[in-house]
């Protein structure tokens, strides 16, 4: 059993049975991303090869061994969490600063002398990463192989390919038919003078053939790669994992199934223009396309067109963002009884709690990712999860912070919420208030449409840096329709590039989440989802605005009065009004006699 205990000797095993391979292939370096062939962000267990390797169970990181050194990359998110989990296993952690994600690639070439070669598994590194690393080795004269997987030596035991079957996602949730869709699609294609555009994306995937899956955890897609001609279309999947009757409804409309391991031949048959998103696509797949195919590097136009949602799935999100606050006013209701009480909860009951209380409302399928509940100290690491084997008991005074979603029919929530256990100080109730001061500033605000969104990150943040304070994430990410909850283009964060496809327009749903955290005390972190909608018409221009989605009181017991302005009380009472009206006729008995007291006016 991987234990904590057990888990430092594990990796030790593993990173000298790898060093042994790297000595075999004559490699002065093997690099490990946290990727797979489809760049997702969650992985299948097959591709969980960083985590396998280092025992760092976060999301985001980079693995780098060499026979006599192990590093591993990681931004401050995870910081807490690694020198935990890596502590006596040999490999050092390497603290990423904000913004600077190619470090490792840095480390690289200034480490391995000319002559020396690094080895990494071309089939799970971007394109654009590949184009960055190749570089800077070549400027050191360090070479660079990327035909080999080290891992299906070293690992005896890897997961095959995921099994769970795929099915259709349904009028009246999937408003969009998949013909409609694939017709968008092609004349973007032609637009670009495409024959032809592959898609290796799950998400984008699962949206374009309107298709559903469980092969990653809390996301619900499946692997697979698409080729979309202008005349016709191939999904390259498991075909067992199609029921006949999905396969007979993507025939009619021109979509034909192959085997997952074809995609790379099918590349290879290729003649005529290619369109590909460079940052979406794998070295491995790029190379397998001949060089008298012209290719087309541009942004996925499944990625604009699924982060666009439709009037009519916006209705579903407002639909399926009240039955979450329904599940949310029964849960924190039985929660706060069950303190009262003094019953004995953990971080470990917060999520086992917040997730049935979800599985009772139509529409529900899974969490939409892994509950983050962290009392105090905990609640500092933006990232945190708790384990049987390293988890909180929520008792005496201070904070719990949540972070928790849903993944339903009719979309994916995802919502933060911190709550006082006992009495909070007022230095607590001062973070909070600063925080909701930040969260209310960029709700509030209007912004001119086509504005690239990473430069609406300082409206969140001005709050807090007013006092000297700052939060190392980034405010927002955009968030599917049923499907991932992180997806793009659209970022909230000034460490992103203000690139030409971050544009924010209508129909965009996109989190607003500002933090602080300290480190060892406290975390405070207070997300909504909002929607893009019109706001204004002048003669400067469009102008779009914020229509918070969200349905889920912000508790008032953790604020401070004194430093909220009149229009920002009248912001959050106007927001609690909504919530009371929206939530109230779903629920009853306690979690409504909870709604209506958490929904008081601050005002008055």
């Amino acid at each position: 059993m991987d234990t904590l205990e057990a888990r430092p000797a594990a990796v030790r095993q593993r990173l000298a049975a790898l060093r042994a391979a790297l000595q075999r292939h004559g490699l002065s370096a093997w690099l490990v991303p946290s990727a797979d062939p489809h760049l997702s962000e969650y992985l299948p267990e097959r591709w969980k090869a960083r985590e396998w390797l280092s025992g760092f169970t976060g999301s985001m990181a980079t693995l780098v061994v060499t026979p006599q050194f192990a590093g591993l990359w990681a931004d401050s998110r995870y910081w807490v969490q690694a020198e935990a989990e890596l502590a006596g296993s040999g490999i050092e952690l390497m603290k990423i600063p904000a913004g600077n994600s190619l470090l490792h690639v840095d480390w690289l070439a200034a480490n391995l002398p000319p002559g020396q070669l690094v080895g990494v598994d071309g089939q799970v590194l971007g394109l654009a990463a590949a184009r960055a690393l190749q570089g800077a080795l070549d400027a050191k004269g360090v070479r660079l192989r990327t035909d080999l997987d080290l891992l299906d030596e070293v690992w005896p035991e890897r997961p095959g390919l995921p099994a769970p079957p795929v099915r259709e996602h349904l009028p009246p949730h999937a408003p969009l038919s998949r013909a409609d869709k694939l017709a968008s699609l092609r004349e973007a294609m032609r637009s670009e003078g495409a024959q032809w555009h592959l898609i290796s994306t799950l998400d984008d995937i699962a949206w374009l053939f309107n298709l559903r899956g469980a092969d990653v955890s809390y996301n619900p897609v499946f692997v697979a790669h698409a080729l979309v001609g202008l005349d016709e279309a191939t999904l390259f999947l498991q075909e067992a994992k199609v029921p006949p009757s999905v396969r007979e409804a993507l025939g009619r409309d021109g979509v034909r199934l192959s085997p997952y391991e074809q995609a790379r031949l099918r590349l290879q048959q290729l003649q005529g223009t290619l369109l590909l998103d460079p940052r979406r696509i794998t070295l491995g797949l790029r190379q397998a396309v001949p060089a008298a195919v012209r290719v087309v590097e541009a942004v996925n136009p499944t990625t604009f067109a699924k982060s666009r949602k439709t009037h009519a799935e916006a209705e579903h999100i407002r639909a399926t963002m009240a039955q979450d606050g329904a599940a949310l006013a029964a849960f924190f209701a039985a929660f706060e009884q069950a303190l009262q009480r003094g019953e004995r909860l953990t971080e470990l009951d917060v999520d086992e709690r917040i997730t049935a209380a979800r599985a009772q409302r139509p529409g529900y399928v899974s969490p939409s990712f892994s509950t983050i509940a962290g009392f105090n100290a905990n609640g500092a690491m933006p990232h945190y999860r708790a384990t049987p084997a390293s988890h909180a008991v929520i008792e005496g005074d201070g904070l719990l912070l949540i972070d928790s979603g849903g993944q339903y029919l009719g979309g994916t929530t995802d919502i933060t919420r911190v709550v006082p256990v006992g009495m909070p100080s007022a230095a607590q109730r001062r973070d909070f208030t600063l925080v909701l001061k930040a969260m209310i500033a960029l709700s509030r605000a209007r912004f001119p449409r086509g504005l690239r969104s990473p430069l609406i990150d300082a409206i969140a943040r001005a709050p807090l840096w007013e006092h000297g304070l700052d939060y190392g994430h980034g405010t927002g990410h955009g968030v599917g329709y049923f499907l991932n909850v992180h997806e793009g283009p659209q970022v909230i964060s000034y460490h992103a590039a203000p690139e030409p496809h971050t544009a924010m327009e209508p129909g965009m749903v996109t989190s607003i989440e500002p933090g602080l955290y300290r480190p060892g005390q406290w975390g405070v972190r207070i997300e909504n989802l909002a929607l893009n909608v019109p706001a204004l018409h002048t003669e400067f221009g469009e102008y779009l605005g914020f229509e918070t989605l969200t349905l889920c009181p912000i508790d008032t017991r953790c604020v401070e009065r004194t430093l909220l302005r009149a229009d920002e009380v009248a912001w959050l009472d106007g927001y609690h009004a909504t919530v009371r009206e929206r939530v109230a006729p779903l629920v009853g008995g306690e979690a409504l006699a909870w709604l209506v007291e958490r929904t008081q006016p601050l005002a008055g």
